[in-house]
């Protein structure tokens, strides 16, 4: 059985027993009423179909709401359907309906005239049903005209000793002009009502069962149900879409469909829903759909005997979808701004507002901007970017202009920039414009110049600020401002002489040194709110200009530590933090720094910040360069380049680029590094000091690729820019020491010595760190006799085994084994050089590891060794397990506090565990291990 009819039997029962009743002389009138789409057609159809089969004649009609005012219309379509069985009562009804329209229509009231012919036309219908029964079946007789209805009446008063029937179908709620039409038929003693209702839940499963397989009907019988509400239209539908867990486009037409059969005001009723959300009550919805009370109220009733909604809701989203989509543009949005308004007047929260402004799609009115601002900063919390955007863009396309107007521009800059910073240049551009007039507020001076620079567009901002600084009455505080020009000229040097002539020269801190005097500047950082984001910037270029211009690196530890604690990680101070991490890496501390990008990372995991993901990410690959792990850094900076795309990177495309390359070049993938080094870059780039790096690490592909003079080039451009911009410090590019291996490599020895000496006559930082380690080895291979050499590389050993450049340290080694070999010592120099090769294959670096296998000998002595590597160590059964694994980690170069790490124990356990090693194995120190054991792995170390 078909949708339509199920649980029909007791309706279709009763047509039958009329049917009887009528073919038996006793005519019947019967009113089928029901909720739109609820089977009422389709009983009146499958009703027919078997009065025809039993012999009668049916007479069909159906009412239209745009014939409504036709007079005669439904009268006429009963006539015509009874044309071919007698023409000659078709043809004397015709006439008389044609004459009595004539008069109708030159009458005023058309009605009287219409009434006269009644007993012609009705005498006409009930001459047919002399010889046969005669079924009259009206649908939608609701929508029929006053005089067809006029008819029905006086023909349901005459046919009580008729062979006739009439069947009638009508709406539950009927309008006031039909009331009087449909009391008057209930009146009459041979009438019978008939009330269809939707499914019920077993009649839904039975439908489905008949269309799905048993198991799934079963389980999906209930979900269908409350999805369609028993309509057999919408369950018809669903079924025929294939999903019916998922409603698709049969299912959201058939709900318009309902929609559209129903009166108007069930659409208008919809839509507001739709709009407004579940739960609205009809007065709230009555306000933004321009409809009384009344009507709307019952609008929401016929929506709900429908199936369409269910105790005010849509039972469906694909049905509240498929109202949205099919409304027009124009109302919908008028429908949004007046939801908007009446929330807004009922004091609903802002982000509930600002979803209709939004949605609206239309310039607001003032009350409304507020409201989007509000809004935008709780969608922020919420995690709802794409909200808090379309908020801000909206705010700002309905502000006029002015400093509002930039303010806004400033929120919307910060908020795009996160997501993508090149989808927020075109909006820096006006920025820059706003920020040159003097109409950002001061809090959004250094916003602003941040985000300028970061996309290159440093000349712009330097020229704004120059302008500024040289009005007699500057727009913006002088701290706002000195801020802004100590973070433009930290980060770009290259524009210092640009504020030559403001008569100030900035320094760390936002202070001012007139004449070279060191000044404070008054409402400087120590007047500064305590989380004021200008605080954060100020902070941060003093860290890093503490390390790489004044040397002081304990200071800029403190400081940087004292950024990273005190700021919480927002649009604000992502680049701060971004500056302060590189400054501990800058400072050879990182440890500090490692943990620090961890935890900071961690905490934006959850947010939709692409461009924070990738800026952080870029500093942990740094971080494991330094380390001597090219894999994963090589890994970490491919991962922070595919967050944002390389527009986005601005003049930040230095640090990713610079890692790749320097990683590839030193894993042996010279090809691949030279296709990084065709990816273009901004110019803007090369005038500040992260361009450094890229330019550092193009002289070390050109270097390893053999284009030596090109890499002395790019050495030497670095040295000259740093000692330009005063930051000549090792710690962020050894330009001396690159530039001495570039020599080295022309052959000229000499002038390799020279720069290795300057490198070493300069401050170098604390005893003990990377970059004297890193001199020393330069020392060693520039350097005099045999016993010179040894001395400086048995010192670059003993600094860099004790710090976190293993890549470096596996150099020194070999270098170390090398200087042993040549004085004769064979086996010392074997014991080195294995060491050495363990340690660069587990940096990563295959080119390193073919050094250290001169004539294939150590060649196969290290694979000798990688065979090995599952047995276990012989001269280690004294030791316990636990020792043995410290003792193996520490022969294969690895730090106390990476053994830690690595065995998940203190690094007090590992420095014990060592104690009891040398004591056992008769040795004084580290390096001295491999000559005892008789493998340098560990099965299961890492």
């Amino acid at each position: 059985m078909s949708a339509e009819l199920f649980e029909r039997e007791k309706q279709l029962g009763t047509l039958s027993e009329l049917l009887g009743s009528a073919m038996r002389g006793r005519g019947r009138v019967a009113v089928i009423n029901g909720a739109v789409a609820s089977g009422k057609t389709s009983l009146l159809e499958g009703f027919t179909d078997e009065a025809m089969s039993a012999g009668a004649l049916v007479l069909e009609a159906s009412g239209s709401r745009s014939e409504r005012f036709l007079p005669f219309g439904i009268l006429r379509r009963i006539l015509d359907s009874a044309g071919h069985h007698s023409p000659e009562v078709h043809a004397y009804a015709t006439e008389l309906l044609d004459a009595a329209s004539e008069e109708t229509a030159q009458a005023a009231d058309g009605t009287e005239a219409g009434m006269r012919i009644m007993p012609h036309l009705s005498t006409a219908v009930l001459r047919l049903a002399r010889n046969r029964t005669v079924v009259i079946a009206v649908d939608d007789v609701h929508h029929g005209d006053e005089l067809s209805l006029h008819f029905l009446l006086f023909l349901a008063r005459r046919v009580r000793q008729a062979r006739v029937l009439i069947v009638l179908t009508e709406a539950v709620r009927l309008r006031p002009a039909q009331l009087a039409f449909h009391a008057e038929l209930q009146r009459q003693p041979n009438c019978t009502s008939i009330r269809l209702r939707l499914l019920t839940p077993e009649g839904t499963a039975g439908v489905v069962g008949d269309h799905l397989p048993e198991a799934a009907a079963g389980r999906l019988a209930t979900e269908i149900h409350r999805t369609t509400g028993g309509n057999p239209l919408l369950l018809k539908a669903l079924l025929e879409d294939g999903t019916p867990a998922a409603p698709g486009e049969t299912f959201q037409q058939a709900v318009l469909n309902c929609l559209h059969r129903g009166d108007p005001e069930m659409l208008t009723a919809a839509r507001g829903v739709a709009v407004l959300g579940d739960g609205c009550s009809a007065v709230q919805l009555s306000q933004i759909v321009d409809l009384h009370v009344k009507p709307t109220e019952q609008a929401l009733q016929d929506l709900e005997r429908c199936g369409v909604l269910h105790k005010g809701a849509f039972r469906s989203p694909a049905a509240r979808e498929a109202v949205l989509d099919a409304a027009p543009p124009a109302a919908l949005s008028a429908l949004h701004l007046r939801a908007a308004k009446l929330l807004h007047h009922e004091g609903a929260a802002s982000l509930d507002v600002a979803r209709h402004l939004v949605a609206a799609r239309k310039n607001v009115e003032e009350w409304a901007i507020p409201v989007l601002q509000e809004a935008a900063e709780y969608a922020l919390v919420d995690d709802e970017d794409e909200l808090a955007q379309h908020c801000w863009e909206l705010a700002v396309a309905s502000c006029p202009e002015g400093p509002q107007r930039a303010a806004l521009k400033s929120r919307l800059v910060s908020l795009v920039w996160r997501s993508s910073p090149a989808a927020a240049e075109n909006h820096l551009r006006q920025l820059c414009r706003e920020l040159a007039a003097g109409r950002l507020a001061d809090r959004d001076v250094i916003q602003a110049v941040s985000a300028l620079v970061w996309m290159g567009q440093t000349e712009g901002a330097g020229e704004a600020l120059r302008h500024q600084l040289a009005s007699v009455a500057p727009a913006y505080a002088p701290a706002s401002l000195t801020t802004a020009r100590t973070w433009l000229t930290t980060i770009s040097p290259a524009l210092t002489a640009l504020f030559a002539d403001t008569g100030t020269d900035t320094g760390p801190s936002g202070s001012v040194r007139p004449g070279g005097a060191h000044t404070p500047v008054a409402g400087g950082l120590a007047a500064a709110p305590y989380d004021s984001a200008d605080c954060a910037y100020v902070q941060a270029a003093e860290a890093v200009l503490m390390t790489l211009r004044e040397r002081r690196t304990a200071a800029a530890i403190a400081e940087a530590t004292q950024v990273l604690q005190r700021y919480h990680l927002g649009d604000r101070t992502i680049q701060p933090l971004v500056i302060a991490l590189l400054t501990l890496v800058y400072a050879d501390r990182l440890d500090l720094a490692l943990a620090w990008c961890e935890r900071l990372l961690g905490e934006c995991s959850a947010r939709n910040a692409p461009t924070w993901h990738a800026a952080l990410g870029v500093v942990r690959a740094k971080i494991a360069l330094r380390r001597g792990d090219l894999p994963g850094a090589a890994a970490q900076a491919r991962q922070a380049l595919s967050r944002i795309c390389t527009q986005s990177w601005g003049v930040g495309i230095a640090l990713p680029l610079a890692i790749l390359i320097e990683t590839e070049v030193q894993m042996g993938n010279h090809e691949e590094a030279m296709n990084l080094l065709e990816q273009p870059v901004p110019e803007a780039m090369f005038s500040t000091f992260l361009g450094l790096h890229y330019l550092r690490a193009r002289g070390r592909c050109h270097l390893a690729t053999g284009r030596y003079h090109a890499a002395l080039r790019d050495f030497l451009t670095c040295g000259e820019l740093m000692q330009a911009w005063d930051m000549d410090a090792v710690e962020l590019v050894p330009w001396r020491l690159d530039a001495a291996e570039a020599w080295l490599a022309l052959g000229n020895s000499g002038r390799a010595r020279e720069y290795a000496e300057q490198q070493n006559q300069r401050d170098t930082g604390p005893e003990g760190s990377r970059s004297r380690g890193a001199l020393l080895l330069m020392l060693a291979r520039t350097g005099g006799d045999l016993a010179y050499r040894l001395k400086r590389l048995t010192e670059a050993v003993d600094i860099l085994e004790g710090g976190e450049d293993r890549l470096r340290f596996a150099v020194a080694l070999g270098e170390l084994g090398r200087a042993y070999r040549a004085l004769g010592d064979f086996h010392r120099a074997r014991i080195l050089v294995r060491k050495a090769w363990h340690v660069a294959k587990s940096c990563g670096a295959e080119p390193l590891c073919l050094q250290f296998m001169p004539g294939g000998q150590a060649g196969s002595e290290a694979a000798e060794a990688t065979g090995r590597e599952a047995e276990p160590p012989k001269e280690t059964e004294v030791l316990s397990e636990a020792e043995a694994r410290v003792a193996l980690l520490a022969a294969r170069g690895h730090t106390n506090r990476e053994i830690a790490t690595k065995l998940y124990v203190t690094v007090s356990t590992v420095e014990q565990h060592l104690t009891r090693i040398y004591r056992k194995l008769h040795v004084k120190r580290r390096r001295d291990l491999p000559a005892r054991l008789s493998d340098l792995s560990l099965p299961g170390a890492a």
